[in-house]
């Protein structure tokens, strides 16, 4: 950086001034002593170097700065005290004049940087569920309902993870990724990996993945006990359904403590939170959370009477603690 420049100062005895002492002492006065002492009438000299008017340019300095001290120190004379009443009315006029964010907007973009999209590629599968599937993903894509993927990019399950821990560690749903010959997730910057399954619960129906690349800066969800958790607390689910997201539903839990059988009668599943927030196929997986952004269950599954495998209204999650021991680390 350049320096600023500095000036050196002026001499207190001008060059003139010294010659005119000189020129003093070398002509005799008038009384003829020729030591060179001023006439009687002469004006008296001033002091080498002093200025006239300095003293009052310092006077002056000096008052404008008490003055400007006085006005920030005085007591301000009529000022009004903010009162409860005030601060309310600007509140209501704030929230009158701004919209703000739904508790489940909030919600959803807190957890939203751990959400993943998981899919299995492999023999496609023939069940009712895998066609409802596959027709949703090919509307949603805007191909014919029966139109086949590509060769050798068969989707044999589209579902949604959660990641619980920064090393790639992701929950999701057994039956997703059961019998795939690939697994792949999708991180919310967009980052493709291939993933591996470590562990499983088949009897919540539940599976751990380990992703083969993760982000830089990968954030787990935070994951909150089901011990206080009553119906009637709101709740929010995201994930991805029919492939098409992250998308978010919101909703209350509707009850604790359910089971659930699937529609083949193959299984039961036990100590489930039922929900009514929107979940279709490809929710499966993905996290129930509450109005913090915290990981309260995995969405697993949907009650429907028919085969059409939509939501009707009855949604049922497996609650974080039994999720998370399912990676052998309970958080709670």
């Amino acid at each position: 950086m350049r320096r600023p420049a500095f000036y050196s100062r002026s001499p207190r005895t001008l060059p003139q001034a010294a010659d005119s002492a000189a020129a003093d002492q070398a002509v005799p006065s008038p009384e003829g002593g020729g030591n060179g002492a001023p006439p009687p009438n002469s004006p008296p000299r001033t002091k080498p170097g002093w200025q006239p008017g300095r003293r009052s340019f310092a006077f002056l300095v000096v008052l404008c700065a008490v003055a400007v001290g006085s006005a920030t120190w005085w007591p301000r004379q009529g000022a009004k005290a903010l009162t409860q009443k005030d601060i309310d009315s600007a509140v209501l006029r704030t929230l009158q004049t701004h919209t703000l964010p739904s508790p489940a907007a909030k919600a959803a973009e807190i957890v939203r940087p751990s959400v993943v999209r998981v899919v299995g590629y492999g023999p496609e599968k023939a069940t009712p569920e895998a066609k409802t599937q596959k027709r949703g993903r090919n509307l949603a894509k805007g191909k014919p309902p029966e139109a086949d993927p590509p060769p050798g990019e068969t989707e044999r399950g589209v579902g949604t993870g959660v990641v619980i821990v920064d090393k790639g560690v992701i929950l999701t749903n057994l039956h997703v990724v059961a019998g795939a010959e690939t697994i792949k997730v999708t991180f919310s910057d967009g980052l493709e990996a291939v993933a591996t399954i470590t562990g499983v619960q088949p009897e919540n129906d539940l599976a751990v993945l380990q992703a083969q690349k993760i982000p830089d800066d990968l954030i787990p969800a935070v994951m909150r006990s089901t011990a206080d958790l009553q119906s009637g607390d709101q709740v929010a689910a995201v994930g991805f359904p029919f492939g098409i997201g992250p998308s978010v539903s919101a909703g209350v839990v509707s009850g604790l403590k359910r089971s659930f059988r699937s529609p083949e009668g193959k299984q039961e599943l036990g100590n489930l939170i039922q929900f009514d927030a929107a979940a279709n196929p490809g929710n499966s997986g993905g996290p129930l959370i509450n109005m913090d952004g915290e990981v309260l269950g995995i969405v697993t599954a949907i009650l429907n009477p028919t085969q059409q495998r939509t939501f009707i209204g009855i949604g049922f999650a497996v609650p974080i603690e039994n999720a998370a021991s399912a990676a052998g680390s309970p958080p709670f």
